[in-house]
């Protein structure tokens, strides 16, 4: 099932409220999208698809046209999603920088989208309120979610690049969610995007509750979003949502599955379309049944659909769509 807006509320409100979470992953195109929706049906889990600027220009071939891209994600996602019985998930526009605000307008306006993140964490937090409260402003009218972000995560996520980390304040991420009415808070914690291991970052959960209390003591709670996951123990993503944390963000995890279970492929099967050392090139005919590209995407497929899976059950989603 594609969920609304307002369906994608009542999930995040449900995993806050019994403090589990919920699994968001990064999409190319539909050898990702198909795995992940059927991931999620199998752990009957609710979950949310997230497409970039960069994802939707990828998906508009030759043209580059995002806007055109959007639409055909959205596409794929809500016609994949009708087939699902006992889980629903969204679709969610991922650190959406300002100067793409006619692009965010545009996918709300065409009700592509149930929720949208607008990234203007590299503003100052006067101006990061400003041009987030207006993304607010237009997103509610149509039913759609709104995260917003202060204080920088380091590494690189599609167009998204830092240098630097800074951690969010309590104090800032408070006026920050009473001034905006955002649905959903990032913070930066001390997570990376790309490639990291769990164990050699400096998780500051200690931050992530002060924030979260700090909502809660002024009426303002939110859920939390932790971006950058990829790599992150078991461990600490339990620790995460025992805090606040109610989305966590997944996408190299996928795409280094992904690459893996292909690279074993055609170390297995090169022979199949390039000719051996030991034969000669005028004897070789390629094996169509092993190159056909469903005989190998489906290893790319299945990796990241077994990854989410193991996901769900680690943040403990899993048996607990609001469909019951």
């Amino acid at each position: 099932m594609f969920y609304s807006g307002e369906k994608l509320k009542e999930v995040f409100t449900k995993a806050k409220k019994e403090r589990y979470g919920i699994i968001a992953s990064n999409v190319v195109f539909d050898f990702i999208i198909r795995p992940l929706v059927w991931g999620y049906e199998h752990q009957k889990s609710d979950g949310l698809i997230q497409m970039s600027s960069g994802a939707c220009k990828y998906a508009a071939g030759e043209s580059k046209d995002m806007f055109a891209g959007a639409e055909i994600i959205s596409a794929m996602v809500k016609n994949i999603a009708k087939m699902t019985k006992h889980s629903g998930v969204g679709l969610h526009i991922d650190h959406a920088t300002p100067n793409y605000f006619d692009f965010i307008k545009f996918c709300i306006e065409k009700d592509l989208v149930s929720s949208v993140m607008i990234d203007a964490s590299k503003e100052n937090l006067e101006d990061n309120i400003r041009i987030t409260k207006e993304v607010v402003d237009l997103a509610h009218k149509y039913g759609v979610l709104v995260e917003g972000e202060i204080g920088h995560i380091k590494g690189s996520e599609d167009e998204i690049v830092s240098e630097t980390e800074l951690y969010t304040h309590p104090e800032e991420a408070l006026e920050f969610v009473k001034k905006t009415n955002v649905d959903l808070f990032a913070a930066s914690v001390g997570t990376n995007h790309g490639v990291s291991k769990g164990k050699n970052l400096v998780l500051r959960f200690d931050l992530i509750k002060e924030i979260d209390d700090l909502l809660i003591k002024n009426n303002v709670e939110r859920g939390l979003v932790l971006h950058g996951a990829s790599g992150l123990t078991l461990e600490q993503q339990r620790e995460a949502v025992k805090n606040g944390v109610v989305k966590i963000n997944k996408d190299t995890q996928y795409q280094m599955d992904a690459a893996a279970a292909v690279q074993a492929f055609w170390e297995k099967e090169k022979d199949s379309i390039v000719c051996p050392q030991n034969i000669k090139l005028d004897d070789y005919i390629p094996d169509k049944s092993r190159f056909d590209p469903r005989k190998w995407m489906i290893k790319a497929e299945d990796a990241i659909m077994a990854s989410v899976e193991e996901m769900i059950e680690m943040v403990k989603s899993n048996q607990k769509s609001i469909l019951g």
